[in-house]
């Protein structure tokens, strides 16, 4: 199991050191297999043995879309891969939007997305693929609005505030624009690109409606790009998801978020995520496997894998929190 866990760097499991090579940024992304690995030493606990003989097992299984569950999907894949070597998975960051779009043109088995299947786009997965994209939701997450570890006045902020920053039409250069007492300094905005499910579910959450945003910040694909960015401005502002923060909370501060003006501000935390009392920006995030893609024998155990006692061990190692046993349930009746 792993102990740390670098995103774009290194995976750090107990004796074992996995290097992942990503693409940089943009709408598209490499495809990066996930290295085997020999299994851990010393007082590592091994991980449960596959329900499936790993002889059994054989095949590709191409992941894409999100680069919030990416983390997730490849600490999974490593492990299955670990189990079944006959199994190859690779695991890529394109974007929920790319990721729909590629499973519904039939380049991918799963999709990774940090939002629901569109309408439209569930229905053109069955005009041109003559199949099903089934949702699974696999993981809770929070999106984080986050400033400057130096920032200490913009401890936290209303809905409404936000909207005032982020809205289509905002006009808000300064921080003093949005409270009066605060610095006479520009806020360096920096945030998800267009085809991210967070972009979407924030601009909904916030602005009210999905996509609607101002275009004049700093956008990028990769959350590491947008980590920098903030961590690199005193007057900077982001927003992506939770464990992103988590990995770099020694330079960044969350804000805490007040529904209005009346409410308490809440932080983003495992506690207020896990109860949903984060709102408006705690969120299930999800994998899109398709009916077709299920019946193939080693998808389903790597979904089954997604599911299991370890998968949850994984969801929590690498800084998210792991759905209640209930939903996992109905996840694995799903693949029955």
């Amino acid at each position: 199991m792993f102990k740390g866990f670098t995103r774009k760097g290194t995976f750090v499991m107990s004796s074992l050191i996995l290097a992942v090579t990503l693409a940089g940024c943009g709408q598209t992304a490499t495809q990066t297999p996930a290295a085997t690995a020999p299994a851990p030493t010393g007082n590592a606990a091994a991980p449960a043995p596959a329900t499936t003989p790993a002889t059994a097992l054989k095949g590709d299984i191409k992941i894409d879309g999100s680069s919030t569950v990416f983390p997730i999907s490849q600490a999974i894949a490593e492990e299955f891969m670990k189990k079944n070597k006959d199994v190859k998975i690779t695991v890529g960051e394109s974007g929920s939007g790319n990721g729909a779009k590629k499973l519904i043109d039939g380049e991918i088995d799963i999709a990774d997305m940090s939002r629901k299947f569109k309408k439209e786009e569930l229905e053109s997965v069955t005009t041109k693929q003559s199949t099903e994209a089934i949702e699974m939701p696999i993981a809770l997450d929070g999106i984080t609005v986050v400033v400057n570890k130096k920032n200490t006045f913009a401890k936290e902020m209303t809905v409404e505030e936000l909207k005032k920053v982020w809205g289509k039409d905002s006009t808000i250069k300064k921080w003093n624009e949005i409270r009066p007492e605060w610095p006479d300094k520009e806020i360096k905005l920096y945030g998800p690109g267009t085809a991210s499910g967070t972009f979407e579910f924030f601009t909904e959450a916030i602005n009210g409606t999905a996509k609607e945003s101002r275009s004049d910040y700093t956008p990028s694909e990769d959350d590491n790009v947008l980590v920098k960015g903030v961590a690199g401005d005193e007057f900077a502002m982001g927003y992506f998801g939770f464990s992103y923060y988590k990995e770099n909370e020694a330079k960044l501060n969350a804000v805490a978020i007040k529904k209005d003006a009346a409410s308490p501000a809440i932080a983003p935390s495992h506690e207020t995520i896990e109860k949903m009392t984060y709102v408006p920006l705690s969120r299930y995030i999800y994998v899109y496997p398709t009916k077709k893609s299920i019946a193939l024998p080693h998808i389903k155990e790597f979904l089954k894998y997604y599911n299991s006692a370890d998968g949850s061990k994984l969801v929590e190692a690498v800084k998210y929190i792991k759905l209640p046993q209930a939903q996992l349930d109905k996840n694995l009746e799903i693949l029955k």
